[in-house]
């Protein structure tokens, strides 16, 4: 038998890769289940996406390979999108690269900063991937936690008080995700003041800016930011097209340089309509984002009723696509929670443990469900 590469032994396959496949297999088996355990938007792109994807497919050059780079229009709407929302500006030229999908330039910036050995800042909760990608190329994770007591922010004395001789990068993700968690101007500013004390590169990963969130900040927008901080951003959740696989990483020209030359050997560039596509979501007025924020209002309100149902207690404040509760103290274990919702109830919501020591005791709802199903769920109690 051919074994795989020692690397997999580091990693185990993704919670919603195995996960799913059940709950798959129980709606096979005729069982109502009720996913609010993945934030898959269920809505639709602004309309004007459908119709430049599909005139962009009569495009000449349509089916070739394209930049990669992305084309220059897509790298100008990016760096628009930038100054109009964040008042950060970047040069379309060097200082902005599209990625399909944010989840890759995890892997692409990994490859491009990390050495065998190098330290990772990781937060706990925080999404799984930041440690996979950590361990698959050799770094060394480190967990910092947030907790309730912090407002999910970092503990800097605490993060003070670590070896950080080896530490070359932090992972920071606000609107965060799974606890909703904000941030504010001072908060990044105590970031890149970190990171320039010690000499690490801040990443914020910034999908969730647009999503019940009434302020979109930026640390790019941050003095002294530049050569410090790289921010990624996605049309995955903002856009509801999340299988378009369109993102990107912004920031010093030098630093976006060195991720180039990893995606540069990794794929040929993202298809031409698609590109598109994007450009014509990041083009959306705000009018839209009001009308799918006002959605995503009626929602998380039925969520509220159903986390009291249950008995959760939780921040009606939060950002993004997702309510964070805290289960009561009378239930020891999140995941043996969750499975009995799933097999009593045949409601799926995700456990709070997937996404570190720290969500023991909290579990995660999504708000991509219609809000008959949410009214469903409430029933089933």
């Amino acid at each position: 038998m051919i074994q795989p590469a020692h690397r997999l032994n580091v990693v185990e396959e993704y919670y919603f890769s195995a996960k799913l496949r059940k709950v798959r297999q129980l709606i096979a088996d005729g069982k109502p289940i009720i996913n609010m355990g993945i934030g898959s938007p269920d809505l639709p792109p602004p309309p004007t996406v459908s119709v430049a994807l599909h005139e962009a497919l009569q495009h000449p050059n349509a089916h070739q390979y394209q930049s990669y780079q992305g084309i220059p229009e897509l790298r100008n709407a990016m760096a628009a999108f930038y100054k109009k929302h964040f008042n950060v500006r970047l040069n379309p030229a060097n200082e902005v690269l599209p990625l399909m999908g944010s989840k890759e330039g995890i892997m692409h910036l990994s490859m491009a900063f990390l050495n065998e050995g190098d330290g990772v800042l990781i937060p706990d909760p925080g999404y799984p991937t930041y440690g996979s990608v950590a361990n698959l190329v050799g770094a060394k994770p480190i967990f910092y936690n947030l907790t309730a007591d912090y407002h999910w922010q970092p503990d800097f004395e605490a993060l003070e008080r670590l070896d950080l001789s080896r530490v070359k990068l932090m992972w920071v993700n606000y609107p965060n995700m799974p606890t909703g968690a904000s941030a504010d101007n001072r908060l990044f500013e105590r970031l890149i003041a970190f990171a320039r004390k010690h000499h690490i590169l801040i990443i914020n990963d910034n999908p969730y800016s647009f999503i019940l969130n009434n302020t979109q900040r930026s640390l790019l927008s941050v003095e002294g930011a530049d050569g410090m901080a790289l921010e990624m951003n996605s049309i995955s959740k903002t856009f509801n097209m999340a299988g378009w696989r369109v993102g990107m990483v912004a920031g010093n020209a030098r630093l976006i340089d060195s991720v180039l030359k990893v995606k540069s050997n990794m794929d040929s560039g993202m298809f031409y309509p698609i590109q598109q596509g994007a450009i014509a979501a990041l083009e959306t007025d705000n009018q839209w984002l009001s009308e799918l924020n006002g959605i995503y209002e009626k929602r998380r309100a039925l969520t509220f009723k159903l986390a009291n149902t249950i008995g959760c207690t939780f921040n009606r404040d939060s950002a993004g696509l997702f309510v964070w509760g805290k289960l009561p103290e009378w239930i020891s274990s999140a995941e043996r929670f969750v499975d009995a919702l799933l097999h009593e109830k045949h409601l799926f919501i995700a456990p709070g443990t997937i996404f570190g020591k720290n969500g023991e005791g909290y579990i995660r709802f999504s708000l991509c469900v219609p809000e008959n199903e949410i009214q469903k769920a409430i029933e089933r109690f």
